[in-house]
């Protein structure tokens, strides 16, 4: 389907234009809102008295409200329309933002934090399928792959921008830029991306449409590998300030966060997936991904920093390599209510993230970091059956 023009006729959206753009910025924000605390988690258990698994739940909380806002948001702009969701979203978002730096407790952050994680579906959970719509079929993949760099470059700003300013003003001061990065996006999403787009479809039938998608096998096994997928890479990263703020590496908050900027390589992986794709079936290169990405967890267990760095890296080479793939590979594979399952991806996704970013803890608290690490490599094993398995394609269909 191809956006529409403000004069009403048919156009497609060029991959290099300012459109592409403000669909980046946009979901550069929304993503950078979301990590903002990851990094200050040894600082908010300093500052509230609170044990690592407890200051995990300022991550949880947001992610586990993504999961539920990613059920209204997909639906919400197949009724709507795209842009008014992800524009109205973003706008709003600036609000529990800046309450969060002005939070009294941690109750009080944490209940702020999922206010931030309802609107944050609004582009996260959209931009897909915007991007299904506005490019043409043979560009899609390469889109979604600039999406998810996107995505990437917004997680990098809300992990290491939070740890530098936090260092230096306080963890509330990260709030602040957070929320000057969201009313930016939101700005330059209103003003660049075109109106129009696919035909409605009436409320009453988009939430039906969604939920039938979970009848497609294909689809479920994209759903089952997006829910561990974000379950082993937030286990690894959410924990991470611990151990390396603990003996023998004692490194400071702003250390602790420039060690996030291994994310830079999933910038430049994302689009490379996407456009290999194209020659290279999809659900093998989702299991590729996943083998690197279990090689990293492995090489994090080493003593030494360099290594232990050098395995977050390729974690997240593999990782980004499997994401850049997983929503286009469910747009593509949805029949109709496309917005309803990118939804479900984004859903099952921060799902995984929630129990990711908590039960983790449990076994930081009780094994170390090997027990982030098991609990991680299981997770990936279990995305890798279920690719194998139910995102193999019907017999005599060409998995190209």
């Amino acid at each position: 389907m191809a956006a529409e023009d403000a004069g009403g006729s048919t156009s497609r959206v060029r991959l290099r234009s300012r459109a592409t753009g403000a669909l980046c910025v946009g979901t550069v924000a929304a993503y950078a809102a979301m990590y903002v605390t990851q990094p200050l988690l040894p600082m908010l258990s300093a500052e509230f008295g609170i044990p690592p698994a407890t200051a995990g739940l300022s991550v949880s909380a947001v992610v586990l409200a993504i999961a539920a806002g990613s059920f209204l948001a997909g639906p919400l702009s197949d009724a709507i329309g795209r842009k008014a969701v992800m524009v109205g979203s973003l706008a709003l978002l600036v609000l529990p933002t800046l309450a969060c730096a002005a939070a009294r407790n941690f109750p009080e952050l944490v209940a702020l934090r999922a206010a931030q994680g309802l609107l944050i579906p609004g582009v996260t959970a959209v931009a897909v399928a915007w991007a299904g719509d506005a490019y043409a079929p043979g560009q899609l993949r390469t889109a979604v792959g600039a999406v998810i760099a996107a995505s990437v470059t917004g997680g990098l700003l809300g992990r290491v921008a939070s740890g530098l300013v936090a260092e230096h003003a306080g963890w509330r001061g990260a709030f602040l830029l957070s929320a000057a990065v969201t009313a930016a996006g939101a700005i330059g999403m209103g003003l660049e991306l075109p109106r129009g787009g696919p035909p409605r479809a009436p409320w009453r039938g988009a939430f039906p449409g969604m939920v039938r998608h979970l009848g497609d096998r294909r689809l479920l096994g994209g759903f089952a590998l997006a829910f561990c997928l974000f379950f082993a890479f937030i286990a690894v990263f959410t924990y991470l300030p611990y151990r390396l703020s603990a003996p023998p590496f004692r490194l400071s908050t702003d250390a602790i966060a420039s060690a996030y900027l291994v994310y830079v390589a999933g910038i430049v992986v994302s689009p490379l997936a996407g456009r290999l794709a194209a020659r290279v079936a999809p659900e093998r290169l989702m299991l590729a991904g996943l083998a690197v990405s279990a090689a990293g967890v492995v090489v994090t267990l080493s003593g030494s920093l360099v290594v232990l760095v050098a395995g977050l890296l390729v974690l997240v080479v593999g990782m980004f390599t499997a994401q850049a793939l997983g929503p286009s590979y469910v747009n593509e594979n949805a029949r109709n209510a496309k917005g309803g399952a990118n939804a479900l991806y984004l859903a099952f996704y921060y799902l995984g993230g929630t129990l990711g970013s908590w039960l983790p803890g449990l076994a930081w608290q009780r094994w170390g970091w090997p027990g982030v690490a098991a609990a991680s490599l299981v997770a990936l094993g279990v995305a890798a059956l279920a690719v194998a398995l139910l995102c193999r394609p019907a017999t005599g269909v060409s998995p190209g």
